[in-house]
């Protein structure tokens, strides 16, 4: 008798602020169609302004071949406080490295919110998972607008926080939360199942120049766009940090969707500092359950770092 394997498709909604490594995991995304099915883009303000965050998932899709795609864009600043950009990681287009044409898909006239409200309605409950890549502002306000549409979605599975190895846009705060931690407590204290990919995760995702090459040897116009990206973003990083490498952050997001078993962590209390000047934005992670509080989302705190990559090339190499 002959076995076969049932895989079970997700639908998704990809929200994110391209950014060099936001571009891999959605490649990463539209490179698995048997696993994933991607609802749409949703774009926010971030690593750079609304409006390059929204012209880059659409060379993104372009790249991958995937022009069907929609892209919406949605929320042009944090819910209370001035944007913080990235350009001195990113580049001033936020996808710095290679020469990449302008695209030729429309942006969609519907707001960013307004989309992921209406495709949370109209699907079935507890059947799209929100892949968040960036600052968490778009989901924030969708909570706001319409409380009762995050009882729908199945997970917020999201690049976010830190906690043993605290900040990498101060010494307290991870970027994405920084951005708008008023907006990351409004997702944090919803009742949606919670997954949070921190840098404890992804500073162990090291892009080595053996990866790099891996990316080049695919011969195709995807392995030459992902290897320049990823030139060019790991300046910044191995020179603040002393390394020999540079961490690949937003994958880790996709990656958990695919392969879970390639990760590890605990299911603890998060809270979102938003008051002090000190630690705004830091996230803390009761890691060690010393503080009573209940448990509210999965902190992940470890990787099968082989295994990560293996999915990442493999995949890849197929666009």
């Amino acid at each position: 008798m002959i076995g076969f394997v049932i895989i079970m498709q997700k639908k998704i909604i990809i929200d994110t602020d391209p950014g060099q490594d936001d571009a891999v995991a959605i490649l990463l995304a539209l490179a698995s169609p048997d696993e994933l099915n991607c609802l749409g883009i949703t774009t926010v303000a971030g690593n750079v302004p609304l409006n390059l965050t929204s012209k880059n998932a659409r060379i993104i899709c372009e790249l991958a071949g995937r022009s069907e795609l929609k892209v919406f864009a949605g929320s042009d600043s944090p819910m209370f406080k001035p944007l913080i950009t990235a350009e001195h990681v990113h580049g001033k287009t936020g996808l710095d490295g290679p020469i990449l044409p302008e695209p030729k898909m429309s942006l969609q006239d519907k707001n960013g919110v307004d989309f992921l409200i209406e495709t949370l309605e109209s699907h079935e409950p507890g059947s799209i998972t929100l892949c968040c890549l960036g600052p968490l502002t778009n989901i924030a306000i969708a909570i706001d607008k319409a409380p009762k549409i995050i009882t729908r979605a199945k997970e917020i599975v999201m690049m976010a926080g830190a906690y043993f190895e605290v900040g990498n846009i101060t010494p307290a705060a991870e970027f994405n939360v920084f951005v708008d931690p008023e907006a990351a407590k409004i997702v944090l204290n919803s009742s949606v199942k919670k997954t949070f990919l921190p840098l404890d995760v992804t500073h162990k995702l090291l892009v080595t120049k053996a990866q790099i090459e891996a990316f080049e040897s695919f011969g195709t116009r995807v392995g030459k766009v992902v290897s320049e990206m990823l030139k060019f973003s790991e300046r910044f990083d191995k020179q603040k940090y002393g390394s020999h490498a540079a961490p690949l952050h937003d994958p880790s997001v996709i990656a958990y969707l695919l392969k879970p078993s390639l990760f590890s962590g605990r299911f603890v209390n998060v809270e979102i500092e938003t008051e002090s000047l000190l630690t705004q934005g830091m996230t803390v992670a009761d890691w060690w359950g010393v503080s009573g509080r209940e448990a509210n989302a999965n902190f992940i705190g470890d990787v099968d770092i082989e295994g990560f990559f293996n999915l990442l090339t493999e995949r890849l190499a197929v666009l």
